[in-house]
């Protein structure tokens, strides 16, 4: 095809100037026709052009989230009389329920759930239609989804049930009475918020039990320590680093169980991993460390910066740790104690942690075992000498005259009376003088043989134990 070229057009542009309106019109024309006359010849002539490529072509699936999203009730109802599935889902596992659930669309919900949707569908981080539904406070959609079996305990990944996540009032009044309608207790859901531990570490002990290796690793790099860190499943992490797992493996991004503590905020499992020798100061394939990845949560960075000092005293020269530092981090250990070691149950009362109570408790009384000791000696001085002396006339000294305390109205000395309701009443001082003025041989003959038998076993032991304190005791006789 044939063209004027720029420097023709430059030197006709003198003559153009020269024109009126009519004639640079009409030029224009004639030039155009000849235009396609040439183009014309040229088409003719050529040769077919090669077939073009296959336009690009979306599955029925993705065209049913899309119409879902734009609330395109028609396309959606053609799509799925072609036989799109109304469970499919995009990469994040948002299904089109979930999209119903966020934009409020009844109508929908209801052609998808009328079609065989899964109204429990959980996306990648385990949040149900309902979940959603609950969180944007759409009263219309909780209903239809609980009135399809949609499930009231379905936990997400951060251990959150739909009532959980709902701010609106009247909202949660809906969610909390059909949970009441139908029986709903607080164990029913303490059993289901522990359910996928429980289950997780009931597949990891299956695993051990068979031979199976628990270090094994996830297309991604990570272990089931990096999942049970993440998940905040203190006994799964438990039970695999007891059993020897690294925590410091690291995934293909770098990322160590630390790391998915980290950024899940699941403080508890940063102190476990990092008394099993966790590094709280690791970096990532991003040169990211743990407390960068713990964004806002105040706890978690808390929890981390403590551990960082720690650390840090302990790479000091020396050490870094005291006495009062060592029994502070023996404080801080929770059920399972140092790795390595027996576990000891939080309810036996032979623990060292109940040894450690109950000394305490003692030591603030005052009562050491030296002193509980002279205590008990002094009171069976005590109870010995009222008990048998009084009662039976015997004593250290029959020579003397002994007077016995009168008796007083007020309540006696229980340590003194311990064990002594049954015995004979003490003998009154006339009594008593009566006695010394008959002469020994009376005495002799009025005392009873048991008790003086008696005496003498308890002096005997006495004196053989500690002579000062039996003089120091005989209180009421006169030398």
């Amino acid at each position: 095809m044939s063209m004027i070229d720029h420097s023709q057009l430059a030197a006709e542009l003198p003559d153009i100037e020269k024109m009126n309106t009519q004639e640079r019109i009409q030029l224009a024309r004639t030039r155009r026709a000849n235009q396609l006359r040439v183009n014309a010849e040229y088409q003719k002539n050529a040769r077919p052009p090669p077939p073009r490529k296959p336009r690009l072509r979306f599955s029925e699936e993705i065209e049913l989230l899309d119409a879902t999203s734009r609330n395109d009730i028609h396309e959606v109802g053609r799509l799925l009389d072609l036989g799109a599935d109304p469970n499919s889902h995009n990469e994040d596992g948002l299904t089109p329920l979930h999209q119903c659930a966020i934009d409020d669309n009844v109508e929908i919900m209801k052609l998808l759930v009328s079609r065989g949707a899964d109204v429990n569908a959980r996306d990648t981080e385990s949040w149900t239609p309902l979940h959603a539904a609950a969180c944007c406070a759409h009263i219309n959609v909780v209903h239809i989804l609980i009135d399809s079996g949609a499930n009231l305990l379905a936990v997400n990944a951060d251990g959150n049930m739909p009532y959980d996540i709902c701010d609106d009032d009247r909202t949660l009044d809906v969610i909390e009475n059909r949970m009441a309608e139908k029986g709903i207790t607080q164990q029913s859901i303490d059993e289901e918020r522990g359910a996928a531990e429980k289950e997780m570490l009931s597949e990891m002990k299956l695993l051990h039990q068979q031979g199976i290796p628990l270090d094994s690793r996830m297309p991604d790099g990570s272990t089931y320590l990096h999942v049970a860190a993440a998940n905040g499943f203190y006994d799964v992490a438990v039970f695999l680093l007891r059993n020897r797992l690294n925590p410091n493996t690291r995934d293909n991004d770098l990322w160590t169980s630390v790391h998915a503590a980290a950024a899940w905020a699941q403080p508890d499992l940063l102190e476990l991993l990092c008394d099993y020798g966790g590094d709280i100061n690791a970096k990532t394939n991003n040169m990211e460390s743990p407390i960068d990845l713990c964004e806002e949560d105040v706890t978690t960075r808390a929890v981390i910066s403590q551990l960082q000092s720690v650390e840090a005293k302990r790479r000091k020269p020396g050490g870094g740790f005291g006495v009062r530092d060592s029994r502070r981090q023996s404080r801080r250990r929770k059920k399972f104690e140092s790795p390595g070691q027996p576990v000891v149950a939080e309810k036996n009362g032979f623990s060292a942690r109940g040894a450690i109570r109950r000394q305490s408790l003692r030591d603030k009384t005052g009562l050491t075992p030296a002193r509980l000791e002279a205590q008990a000696e002094k009171t069976d001085l005590m109870r010995s000498w009222s008990r048998e002396d009084l009662s039976t006339g015997a004593g250290p000294s029959t020579s003397q005259p002994i007077m016995s305390t009168p008796a007083r109205e007020t309540s006696p000395n229980k340590r003194v009376l311990r064990g002594t309701a049954s015995k004979t009443k003490p003998m009154s001082p006339d009594e008593w003088l009566r006695k010394l003025e008959r002469g020994g041989e009376d005495e002799e003959e009025s005392t009873p043989t048991r008790g003086s038998q008696r005496w003498d076993s308890k002096k005997n032991s006495i004196s053989n134990g500690s002579p000062n304190r039996r003089k120091k005791s005989c209180c009421c006789v006169i030398c």
